[in-house]
């Protein structure tokens, strides 16, 4: 396998407005074949559109690439037969059972077995026990599960996950992302936008997109190292007051609550280290520098983004 076929999605200068807002801008990016890519960003900064350019679903109104091997402006039809694409609500049938829907997804992609592949599925996903049950009487994580069974049943080389475990619980989470790295393992290309931390660093590579740019990107660590922050953590009394004392000080990006804690960060390590001087001598506060975690780079990013939607 050569260089270009170990890479699902490779696209340079992507741009795509809306009533005359720029949703994009100018964005490019390669994704590995079997990778799972995370994109990060505030609310409407442009990450589902973002997604649905790269493999074909919205035509872009600048740039060019490949996704699958296929050019993104040509091929879109032949992109979208690859796809399973799995949004944050629920849209299978709810007065069907768990068979029913998945058998009727079998034929509607014109499987051969639809009885079996729907059988193999149910297996698969750990849904045997509840065939007969109605999707509609199905709890949060079963009803996400049957889905991911849904999209990925005819076979797909791209997967698009569109916040997919927004009120799940955790142990439903983890199962799901469980099953999304058995399914990369595979070869699965998985495209997955997300607000939870532990979940962006389930992720191989992850992005960060905030009004349309393409701020950082890379793995995890990557993306921490690549912030230059440096954090300190912080305990002790009165961290209310603290963080109304430092929030805006020059050199502090960021000051934030984590649990009984207050994290400190910037970029510009002198003017942290002077704007923090006079409190590190407080014998009610205890500082202590520790890495950044990706939720500090996560906000302080999102701290220095302009809404391309105000004025």
């Amino acid at each position: 396998m050569n260089a270009g076929d170990q890479i699902a999605i490779d696209v340079k200068g992507l741009t795509k407005s809306f009533g005359g807002r720029e949703v994009v801008h100018d964005l490019s990016m390669q994704v590995k074949r079997g990778s799972i890519y995370g994109f990060l960003g505030p609310n409407g900064s442009g990450k589902t559109t973002t997604i649905r350019i790269l493999c074909g679903l919205l035509t872009p109104d600048s740039g060019e690439g490949t996704c699958l091997g296929y050019d993104i402006l040509r091929d879109a039809d032949k992109i979208k037969r690859q796809v399973g694409y799995m949004t944050q609500r629920f849209s299978l049938y709810q007065d069907l059972s768990v068979r029913e829907n998945l058998e009727f997804v079998a034929r509607l992609y014109g499987l051969a077995d639809a009885r079996g592949a729907a059988r193999d599925m149910i297996k698969r996903l750990g849904l045997s026990g509840r065939e007969a049950q109605l999707a509609g009487e199905l709890s949060g994580g079963w009803k996400q599960r049957l889905a991911l069974g849904a999209c990925t049943l005819p076979s797909p080389k791209l997967l698009l996950l569109d916040e997919p475990t927004a009120g799940v619980d955790p142990k439903a989470r983890r199962d799901f992302w469980n099953e999304i790295h058995a399914l990369a393992a595979e070869g699965l290309t998985v495209l997955v936008s997300t607000h939870y931390m532990d979940e962006a660093e389930r992720c191989h590579e992850i992005a960060y997109i905030a009004y349309g740019h393409l701020l950082t990107h890379g793995t995890v660590e990557e993306v921490i190292a690549g912030s230059k922050l440096t954090t300190y953590t912080v305990t002790g009394e009165n961290l209310n007051g603290l963080t109304a004392a430092l929030s805006g000080e020059p050199g502090i990006d960021m000051v934030a609550p984590f649990g009984t804690s207050l994290h400190v960060s910037g970029r510009d390590v002198a003017a942290l280290e002077a704007s923090i001087a006079p409190w590190r001598d407080n014998s009610g506060l205890h500082w202590q520098k520790a890495a950044p975690s990706l939720e500090d780079v996560f906000i302080e990013l999102m701290g220095r983004s302009r809404d391309n939607f105000q004025g």
